[in-house]
C-alpha cells in the first residue's frame, strides 16, 4: 500500500502541470496565460497544438468572458516589437504550432481591475474551422521573465 501512495504522490506534480486538450484531429498542450499586474488592461495566452491528421485546420477564434479576446502576432522592425490581429492560425497535417511570448499569442482585453493571479482558471473555447470548438482552461501561472514582453498596457 504504502508503494502505492508513494507512486502516486511522485506523479502528481506532473499531473497538476500537465492539461492537455482533444478534438477531433487537434491536440492543445498546456494552455497557460501568466500573472498580470492589479492596474493591467490585458493579459496574454499561450499554448501549444498539433495537428494529427492529414487534412490542414484553422484556429478562427478564441472566446472567453473578456470584452475582447483576439489572436495576435508579433514582429520586430529595428527593435521594436509591434502586436497586430490575425484572423486565424493555420495548423498543416503533421504540424505543431507554439502560441508563445513575442509571436502568436491570445490577447484577453478589458481585465478592467481584475488581474490574472496564480492558479486561476480561465475558461475559454477555441474555435476550429474543421475540428469545431473546444472548451479548455488557462492556468494563470507565475511570470518566468520579467523581461518577457509586458502586455499590461495594451
Amino acid at each position: 500500500m504504502r508503494f502505492w501512495i508513494m507512486l502516486v504522490a511522485l506523479f502528481m506534480p506532473m499531473a497538476a502541470f500537465a492539461h492537455d486538450y482533444k478534438i477531433g484531429d487537434m491536440m492543445v498542450m498546456h494552455p497557460v496565460a501568466f500573472e498580470t499586474t492589479p492596474s493591467a488592461m490585458s493579459g496574454a495566452g499561450y499554448f501549444t497544438v498539433t495537428n494529427t491528421g492529414d487534412q490542414a485546420d484553422r484556429l478562427l477564434s478564441v472566446e472567453a468572458d473578456f470584452p475582447r479576446v483576439m489572436i495576435h502576432d508579433t514582429k520586430v522592425t529595428d527593435g521594436v516589437a509591434t502586436m497586430f490581429h490575425i484572423d486565424a492560425v493555420t495548423i498543416a497535417p503533421g504540424e505543431t504550432v507554439a502560441l508563445t511570448p513575442g509571436a502568436k499569442h491570445v490577447m484577453f482585453m478589458g481585465l478592467n481591475g481584475d488581474p490574472f493571479e496564480i492558479d486561476e482558471k480561465i475558461p475559454a473555447t477555441l474555435v476550429f474551422e474543421n475540428a469545431g470548438r473546444l472548451a479548455i482552461e488557462f492556468n494563470v501561472e507565475p511570470r518566468p521573465d520579467a523581461h518577457a514582453m509586458d502586455h499590461s498596457n495594451h
